[in-house]
């Protein structure tokens, strides 16, 4: 494949990742702010010998995504915020069932029903409680297009790799907006399935899958193999962090924040203010002792400062990493009301030190 740059909206980037990873069925159901991706799926996905199918709901379309993963079929579904939540049974039953799916979260205001408009307010949703069940998906955070298209390529491997449900998880600034993408030839790993996947039994003993566990000891035993294997995951963070020795302040962000806030930042900067950044892009596993090193080489008390576009979440993550040694500040924006740079920059100023706060 020859590299093309081409100028996409984010949800298309998606949607051309996950054909660039071998992606063979798709099944969802239409909801704003992700409908551009079953469209664009729907009109390529055949052309490559694939199968697109609008289900009848949320419910049939986490299922079939089940039952196809389950033959080692590269499978996707996308979903925005209310209809993530109708899926998540289906989740845990993948997670018990070890299966790599790939799921994408294009996030809108809540709860209930809420708006179409940008917001973050899935956090909690993605990394702590998908689904019922001691269980957790791989989740990944693109910030711009680029990343959409990469990372979500990159999701299937992962999911093979682990044998564990992969969620990218973006939002509505990212999937309306239009940015350039480099379309390339990416190294996306496969995993052998023939040990797991139910492909007929023609010539191998039978085997099956199953979520139903009634003896004590071996749901015991699922479950903490699952634990084993969270813990493995760790290998996979990954983080985009500028800081100096000299910062005072961190500000830390994910996504779509993450750009408004870089912003801010590279401005403060400019005007000679100690500020660093930090953005996870891996948010299960979190970075944790990525920002806990921090502490290592700081030279002067360092304070965090967590911009979101929710009411506070990934702040909590945030404080597990600092684990009481500093301030972690919560700067939360509600659904829809997405902040200037500028607002941000003002906030940050607050929270420096009066001595340290001095215009170059």
């Amino acid at each position: 494949m020859k590299a093309k740059r081409v100028l996409v909206k984010g949800v298309e980037a998606i949607a051309l990742g996950a054909l660039e990873a071998g992606c063979k069925c798709y099944f969802g159901y239409p909801i704003t702010p992700q409908n551009d991706i079953p469209e664009f799926m729907s009109r390529e996905l055949p052309k490559r010998g694939g199968v697109f199918l609008q289900a009848e709901s949320e419910l049939a379309a986490i299922n079939m995504l089940l039952g196809a993963c389950a033959t080692g079929t590269r499978a996707m579904t996308t979903s925005s915020s209310p209809g993530i939540s109708l899926m998540c049974e289906g989740f845990s039953y993948i997670a018990a069932l070890e299966l790599p799916a790939v799921v994408v979260n294009v996030m809108r205001g809540g709860p209930g029903l809420g708006g179409i408009e940008a917001s973050q307010g899935d956090y909690f949703q993605a990394v702590k409680g998908s689904g019922h069940g001691d269980f957790h998906f791989l989740v990944l955070a693109p910030y711009n297009a680029q990343e959409a298209y990469e990372l979500t390529a990159k999701a299937f491997e992962l999911a093979e790799k682990y044998l564990n449900p992969v969620m990218v998880l973006s939002d509505a600034i990212l999937g309306q907006m239009k940015e350039p993408v480099v379309l390339k030839k990416l190294k996306i790993k496969e995993y052998p399935k023939e040990d797991w996947a139910l492909t007929g039994a023609k010539g191998r003993p039978s085997r099956f899958k199953r979520s139903l566990f009634l003896d004590a000891g071996e749901l015991k035993a699922l479950n903490l193999k699952l634990q084993k294997k969270y813990k493995k995951m760790e290998k996979e963070v990954k983080y985009e962090a500028d800081v100096r020795d000299e910062d005072e302040l961190i500000v830390v962000a994910f996504g779509s924040m993450a750009r408004i806030a870089k912003d801010a930042v590279t401005a403060l900067r400019d005007k000679g203010y100690p500020v660093g950044y930090f953005r996870p892009i891996t948010l299960f596993p979190f970075p944790y002792k990525a920002i806990s090193k921090l502490f290592d080489t700081a030279k002067n008390g360092l304070k965090f400062v967590v911009p979101e576009l929710n009411c506070g979440q990934m702040v909590e993550d945030v404080r597990l990493a600092v684990n009481g040694r500093a301030e972690v500040i919560s700067l939360p924006y509600p659904p829809s009301v997405i902040p200037f740079p500028e607002e941000i920059e003002k906030e940050l100023k607050k929270c420096l030190k009066p001595s340290r706060c001095r215009k170059a």
